[in-house]
């Protein structure tokens, strides 16, 4: 046998996939990569697995170590995934009100989870606060990922995700655009294809009840509404997001987040996460605005819909969320 595949080794180098019913309607090329191809099933495996040998690197990690993380599932899967073959265990701190799928995958990865009620970062009881104050009561026990202000994260986006966007649309790249969670990929990916062409034109995605879309279009971190989306959305500039070359914001509500859903299943045979079809929308958006033009637009594929199949899919979850899929995109 020659060299032996580690889970590590599958991360990255997702397809970048064509959606030709999208472009075929605005007259536009619209590409996704598919990161819920990664081993652990989202765009967050590249993190974790930037952040993990970033601190081994720097001596902060070191067997038989606990990784600490504050996530709102994907990264504490992403890290598991990761830390099973590394020899690390896994405390993950989350808010109380995601998915099953996210707790029931934690578990099976050996996974300790903590549970708190969601609440504005301001307040010390936030997720991300938990997770640094457990951190600090034993530094030579624990290891704080810290996804949202540790730049090891915009940097693996920068050194993997950008150049795989790149070489795959054949280094023709008009317009990037995705949603922010921790600002890594956004960041990193904006970076590295504005490096290579400064025309590249980079749009932030944002759901209600985030601050970036305003803080974009006026330097003010100001929200409204609520969104069902999982992951994304802050109310605050983070190191990794501070990264970012952003020339757009977009705001994008949940009606338009799900019909995308259903439409992506039913026409591309996409099964997709809620992050990932707020993307596509968006990414179709800006497809209409520059109508007929055959501009290149690549968004993210964050994960898949199997991730919150007990939500999206199920008529009681969309009826109490007052969510009707429409037939019509526009």
């Amino acid at each position: 046998m020659g060299k032996h595949t580690l889970i590590q080794d599958i991360v990255g180098h997702t397809p970048l996939l064509y959606l030709p019913s999208l472009s075929k309607k605005s007259g536009c090329h619209i590409y996704a990569k598919a990161e819920y191809l990664n081993p652990g099933g989202s765009v967050k495996d590249r993190t974790a697995l930037g952040i993990i040998q970033d601190a081994e690197k720097r001596g902060v990690l070191k067997p038989g170590m606990t990784i600490v993380e504050g996530t709102a599932g994907n990264t504490g899967i992403g890290l598991a995934t990761i830390a099973a073959q590394r020899g690390y265990k896994c405390l993950m701190v989350l808010p109380n009100n995601q998915s099953i799928e996210k707790y029931q995958t934690l578990e099976a990865l050996n996974v300790e989870i903590r549970k708190f009620p969601p609440c504005p970062f301001a307040d010390q009881n936030h997720f991300y606060h938990q997770a640094r104050r457990i951190s600090e009561t034993d530094p030579e026990k624990y290891f704080w990922a810290n996804q949202f202000e540790n730049t090891a994260n915009f940097q693996t986006h920068y050194d993997t995700t950008g150049p795989e966007i790149w070489q795959q649309a054949d280094r023709k790249v008009d317009i990037f655009c995705s949603a922010v969670g921790t600002g890594g990929t956004l960041a990193g990916v904006s970076k590295y294809l504005k490096e290579m062409n400064p025309n590249c034109h980079i749009a932030l995605l944002d759901p209600m009840g985030s601050g970036l879309f305003e803080y974009v279009q006026s330097g003010q971190m100001k929200s409204t509404g609520s969104s069902v989306t999982e992951g994304i959305g802050i109310m605050r500039v983070t190191e990794n997001f501070k990264q970012a070359k952003v020339d757009q914001a977009l705001q994008i509500n949940d009606d338009q987040m799900i019909t995308m859903l259903y439409y992506l299943a039913k026409h591309e045979g996409l099964l997709i996460g809620t992050s990932a079809a707020l993307n596509v929308y968006g990414a179709y958006q800006l497809a209409m605005k520059n109508k007929g033009s055959g501009k290149n637009i690549v968004t993210i594929l964050c994960d898949s819909a199997l991730r919150y199949q007990s939500k999206v899919f199920n008529s009681e979850w969309l009826k109490e969320k007052n969510l009707t899929p429409s037939e019509n995109l526009d």
